[in-house]
């Protein structure tokens, strides 16, 4: 506990940012939080809410109690639930923690565009969620690296003050790094938000929580606490999966799982991509943690591998974006494939500024490389909106905690609308169809 109490009174350094406005000044710096439970033991806590499949949604809580069953009432009406569903329960042990009562339960059908009002385990407040659209335009915010210091909670009021549908996070969570109730801690600070909006997340090293010998797989917690619909999408694995919304078919890729030619993630990723249908899903994302293009000094090559692995499926089908976190930086680069500017290849940004307690990674290669539009060591958030089956705008929020304030912002044209580009992706798949 002494090194937990420690860790919760380190601060940040005040840093200047790279490339920011001029007339931009850095807010103090910020410590870290710890976010405490006093309600009753039977009592639902760290509520968050996933898709899972089309027209479910999967909600996850923790009880102190154990004989809290795993039952979601709900409806449409504030008090008025007309539906119910059961699901699974879980816990796990590490070292001399044991965690609550970890439930999951996937309830639907759901209809579109839709709040309803739901209570987990029969007893305690009533949350509510609202389900993302059925038709575009529908709105994404993708935030990395957010950990729980005051920065991520003037980050989450930054998300939270203007209306969004899904949130996509790409790795580093809770930075507990082995303390385990800094998970419980994480659940409660984000609980406000996840309880109201879907949250798909993939895992970054601060997830790993490996010890040689004793937990050599690493990340029971985070496969405990945020499962993931990796069957749905015929994955063996709750480190990386995929699904569909609104006219978008999003790939969450795990850094720190062997993801090497002919490995599970490998073959996985081939066939997901063989199976998209642009007809159906016109945009195609892809999130992970360690980026493939960095031009800061942090961080620098460690994306590399899987990029030489990979590029070249995300490319010949044509993926529109690629989102990664890990450096605590916003950086935006022009559409790439192979380390040079590509009209056909996807737009890398990297975007794992959330607010964590290790800073803001603030040097960068000099002179900046012609494929990085804009980087800025900054805390914030980015946002993507998708209008409609061919265009899409992006913009990054700086966070300088009085106000989200847009520093980046682009409109993009889908590849899948680009006769040059839309050409390649039937022809290439057909000959992966045997992985």
């Amino acid at each position: 506990m002494a090194n937990l109490h420690l860790l919760l009174l380190l601060s940040f350094l005040r840093l200047r940012s790279h490339n920011a406005s001029v007339d931009f000044n850095r807010q103090p710096p910020r410590p870290l939080v710890y976010t405490h439970y006093d309600a009753p033991l039977s009592h639902p806590q760290q509520v968050h809410v996933s898709l899972v499949g089309n027209k479910y949604m999967k909600v996850s809580w923790v009880t102190e109690e154990t004989d809290v069953p795993s039952t979601v009432d709900y409806g449409k009406t504030p008090g008025n639930y007309d539906s119910s569903a059961t699901g699974e329960h879980t816990s796990y042990s590490y070292f001399f923690y044991t965690s609550g009562k970890i439930h999951h339960v996937t309830i639907g059908p759901l209809d579109p565009a839709t709040t309803y009002y739901y209570r987990c385990g029969g007893s305690g407040p009533e949350f509510y969620f609202r389900t993302p659209p059925a038709t575009f335009p529908i709105e994404f915010v993708v935030v990395g690296d957010l950990g729980q210091t005051e920065w991520t909670s003037s980050t989450l009021e930054h998300i939270n003050a203007s209306n969004y549908d899904v949130l996509l996070l790409p790795g580093d969570l809770s930075y507990a790094d082995t303390h385990q109730p800094l998970w419980d801690s994480f659940g409660r600070l984000v609980e406000p938000y996840a309880s109201r909006k879907p949250w798909m997340v993939t895992e970054g090293n601060h997830e790993q929580e490996i010890i040689p010998l004793i937990y050599p797989k690493g990340y029971k917690a985070y496969n405990a606490r945020w499962p993931m619909p990796h069957e749905e999408s015929g994955s063996e694995s709750n480190l990386y999966y995929s699904f569909d919304v609104v006219g978008t078919h999003i790939i969450m890729l795990g850094s720190y799982t062997d993801f090497k030619t002919g490995s599970d993630q490998y073959k996985w990723l081939a066939n997901d991509l063989a199976k998209i249908d642009r007809s159906k899903t016109p945009w195609v994302l892809v999130l992970l943690h360690a980026p493939w293009y960095n031009s800061n000094t942090a961080h620098q090559g460690e994306g590399e591998s899987m990029r030489v692995a990979m590029e070249g499926m995300l490319y010949n089908s044509s993926v529109d974006m690629v989102f990664a976190g890990h450096v605590h930086a916003y950086e935006r680069f022009t559409r790439v494939y192979d380390n040079n500017a590509d009209p056909c290849g996807p737009i890398y940004i990297t975007v794992g500024d959330g607010g964590n307690r290790e800073g803001l990674a603030m040097k960068y290669k000099e002179p900046s490389p012609s494929i990085s539009l804009y980087r800025e060591a900054s805390f914030g958030h980015g946002r993507l909106r998708i209008m409609n089956e061919t265009h899409a705008h992006w913009s990054w929020h700086r966070n300088d905690d009085s106000a989200a304030l847009v520093a980046d912002d682009v409109w993009l044209e889908g590849l899948s609308s680009s006769p040059s580009c839309s050409q390649k992706i039937q022809p290439k798949l057909a000959q992966r169809d045997e992985l």
